[in-house]
């Protein structure tokens, strides 16, 4: 094949380059939000941004990781029709681009038999050169062995007379490449990225380009994409360190941006001059612009009209309700109030009081005539029973089916609105309150939907559709949650308080720690037992959730893959400590697993 020549051959010369010459250098970094699949958007979009670098002089523009295709990609680039058509877009984009700017994107690369993750150097209308990735990474949200073959080690690429290293993302977080680069006359590292968005990620991220820094000596660029993409979200946050680890320029998060900066020559190399140094946001800002733009690209790249909701007058769906409104507008989110006998009054006003302050469409629609007219009919096979959480799973169930139905008569997509302490412990119905098409609070705690709450009531996110101002009521963020399906009826009757659940997920979820040392942090032994069951018995109930937006560094499906017929409970019959001793008796008597429902 003629592209598979190309980069034969080119690689075969890439040694061969004459020094630079240049003193002055413009790299201009697009930080974009691809759709997966959509080569010709894609394409589009390269145009554009390389319309803009060109009108800025200059000398090349620099696109982030598989850009062309859309990342991640998945099993979609074992598509053989798929690779043929990512060949034809990126011939295209290089007679589109063939004056101004060299352009260095992001693509699938075949040769022979092999499939790869590359960077192409399109320039003068032509494939310059092509880059492969060496380093791809197996863990957490990443499969990339799955699909794609791993590169030689690279020599620099040649750039309008410049020597640059292109290590492709996970390429920059180990040595080796960089260390090939350096002592291959690369004279600036240029690093195009798809890193999603974690809480910690960020520190992370610049903790090693600044590693790499300080061993090479070379500046790096760090061009990363920006927008949801199913579970994950990128947060952008492109940034340019120089070779003394100065922060020469940092992208803002959460948005597109093309950035030109400028470059000269010294008796030290390459440095960049100071541009734009945008604030990053943290924290619950940061969580709350990932679960806002997840949802955002969900709804938008789907071709969804708008969303619909059940709004109940509790924290979490108030909390969506108002991510919805910043993500979409007001106009493209329908409420509905799905009271039963059980429902209280407080919550009816709280639901509207939300639903006013954030603007949005507003229905009552009682589940009551449906709920009678299902146990009527199932009186005869019930006959003798006493009621109980089949009764409760009822009324969430016909909850479910009207949002549903609303979805198909009108188009809007259903969201859902459990958080991961309830999906963590099965504290949700399937077929019910579960039903939906998104969750962009699935990977947040219940307090952190509470601090979440709080900071969007004093904050207006940047870019966010909408109101300012307290858009929960504080009703809402001050009364004990209830999913309201039977009299008086509190979250705590059935889990420990908040506080102590949460740590024992994070404890069992995110740091995989043995019981003996939660129940070491002060939890109850058995309580501590009583969450690791029920954890584990949820997963059925997981596998058939809603996608949602991942936050944390481990969430439910791409980052935790547990069996769903799993008979392992964890035995502290050992018992050297305090909490493996309180462990002890709890484990010696079999326990009954809790209802599935």
């Amino acid at each position: 094949m003629p592209w598979a020549k190309a980069w034969r051959d080119e690689l075969r010369n890439a040694n061969s380059h004459a020094m630079t010459t240049a003193q002055t250098f413009k790299i201009a970094l697009a930080q974009l939000n691809p759709v997966v699949g959509d080569l010709a958007g894609n394409a589009k979009k390269a145009v554009e941004a390389h319309r803009v670098a060109q009108r800025g002089g200059a000398d090349v523009i620099v696109f982030p990781e598989l850009f062309l295709n859309g990342y991640p990609p998945e099993d979609l680039v074992l598509k053989p029709a798929f690779q043929d058509a990512t060949h034809a877009a990126l011939d295209a984009l290089a007679h589109d681009c063939k004056d101004g700017p060299a352009v260095l994107i992001g693509t699938i690369w075949r040769d022979a038999s092999k499939l790869y993750n590359a960077v192409a150097l399109l320039d003068g209308g032509k494939i310059e050169g092509v880059r492969l990735k060496v380093d791809l990474p197996n863990y957490g949200v990443f499969d990339e062995k799955r699909v794609f073959a791993s590169g030689p080690m690279p020599g620099p690429i040649g750039v309008r007379g410049v020597r640059i290293g292109v290590p492709i993302c996970e390429d920059i977080w180990g040595t080796d490449v960089v260390e090939t680069l350096v002592e291959t006359g690369a004279e600036i590292l240029i690093s195009p990225n798809g890193s999603p968005f974690d809480w910690p990620k960020a520190d992370r991220r610049m903790n090693v380009a600044v590693a790499r820094v300080t061993e090479s000596g070379l500046p790096l660029v760090y061009v990363n994409q920006v927008g949801g993409q199913d579970e994950l979200v990128f947060d952008g946050a492109s940034f340019v360190l120089n070779g003394d680890r100065s922060l020469a320029a940092q992208l803002p998060a959460w948005g597109e941006a093309v950035t030109i900066t400028e470059w000269s020559k010294g008796a030290q190399g390459w440095r960049c001059a100071k541009s734009q140094i945008a604030p990053i946001e943290e924290g619950s800002a940061a969580a709350y612009a990932a679960c806002v733009l997840g949802l955002k690209d969900y709804v938008t790249k789907n071709r969804f009209p708008g969303v619909v909701l059940g709004l109940s007058g509790g924290i979490d769906s108030a909390l969506v309700a108002a991510m919805a409104v910043d993500a979409l507008g007001a106009d493209k989110v329908h409420a509905v109030m799905l009271p039963s006998k059980f429902t209280s009054d407080d919550s009816l006003i709280d639901a509207q009081a939300c639903a006013k302050a954030l603007g949005i469409r507003y229905d009552k629609v009682s589940i009551e005539p449906a709920v009678a007219g299902i146990t009527w009919g199932l009186k005869d096979i019930f006959a003798g029973t006493e009621p109980g959480i089949t009764e409760e799973n009822l009324q969430s169930r016909v909850r479910g089916t009207i949002l549903m139905a609303i979805s198909n008569k009108f188009g809007g997509m259903v969201v859902t609105t459990g958080n991961k302490s309830e999906m963590s412990v099965g504290y949700a119905t399937l077929y019910g309150d579960m039903n939906g098409g998104y969750n962009p609070i699935k990977d947040l705690y219940k307090l952190e939907v509470y601090a979440l709450s709080r900071w969007r009531n004093a904050h207006r996110p940047e870019g966010g559709l909408g109101p300012a101002g307290d858009v929960i009521p504080e009703r809402i963020l001050t009364k004990a949650p209830t999913a309201e399906l039977r009299a008086n009826q509190t979250d705590q009757d059935s889990l420990p308080p908040y506080e102590a659940l949460d740590d024992i997920l994070r404890c069992l979820v995110e740091s995989e720690m043995p019981l003996s040392a939660v129940v070491e942090r002060g939890h109850a032994p058995e309580v501590v037992k009583k969450i690791e069951r029920l954890l584990y018995l949820a997963e059925y109930k997981r596998r058939q959730a809603a996608p949602g937006v991942k936050i944390s560094s481990k969430n439910f499906g791409r980052d935790r893959r547990y069996p769903i017929t799993n008979a392992f409970r964890e035995d502290m019959a050992a018992a050297p400590s305090g909490g493996q001793r309180a462990m002890k008796k709890l484990v010696q008597a079999p326990q009954a697993d809790d209802e599935r429902s």
